[in-house]
């Protein structure tokens, strides 16, 4: 079982680029791994470090004015291939859900299947959360799965937001797709006998 998401309040660390593809959060020459660990250490290795293997100062995820749990991310969030080794990095380093106003559906899927919440909000209120947050880095976001709500704690706008249900179940249970098949057997177990 892994771990379960109910409420997640915290800063953010906002990424206003849009199209950011696979590719660009997870690079192709590490795909090689054969295991999740360090996967964190990997996100945006290419944005995060210069060919000298230094930090690139101007990068938000070295910026130490931003931090939390919620990446807020530009139109586009996770097109190019199907790699799921982008949501295991973005996972890995922890965040816990992704704010986009589009999500490639690959990508988001993903998300889903590792833990990862994937919220889609409007082009309006994704520039709300981003001015805020440029003006005050400490703004917080809360994301209430439960009510499928999403507020700028800084004005007390929010947004409703879309989930698949039998995602929604295994995020605030924990469940992968074994663990959630475990939970109803006795319910297949009937069903058998009454076949």
């Amino acid at each position: 079982m892994a771990e379960k998401f109910f409420t997640l309040e915290t800063t953010v660390v906002p990424l206003p680029v849009e199209n950011v593809d696979t590719d660009q959060i997870f690079p192709a020459r590490f795909l090689k791994a054969t295991t999740r660990d360090g996967f964190g250490e990997k996100l945006f290795r290419d944005w995060r470090f210069d060919v000298n293997n230094q930090p690139v100062a101007s990068f938000v995820l070295n910026n130490p004015a931003y931090s939390g749990k919620i990446l807020v991310a530009g139109k586009n969030f996770g097109s190019g291939s199907s790699r799921e080794h982008a949501a295991w990095a973005i996972f890995d380093y922890g965040f816990r859900a992704v704010v986009s106003s589009f999500f490639a559906d690959i990508f988001k899927n993903n998300a889903l299947n590792n833990g990862l919440l994937p919220v889609q909000v409007s082009t309006d209120f994704l520039t709300k959360i981003f001015s805020a947050v440029e003006k005050e880095p400490e703004t917080k976001i809360r994301i209430d799965l439960g009510k499928q709500e999403i507020t700028l704690l800084s004005s007390g706008e929010n947004e409703s937001f879309d989930i698949n249900p039998y995602k929604k179940t295994c995020l605030l249970n924990g469940y992968d797709d074994i663990d959630y098949l475990l939970s109803i057997k006795n319910e297949i177990e009937t069903y058998e006998k009454n076949k």
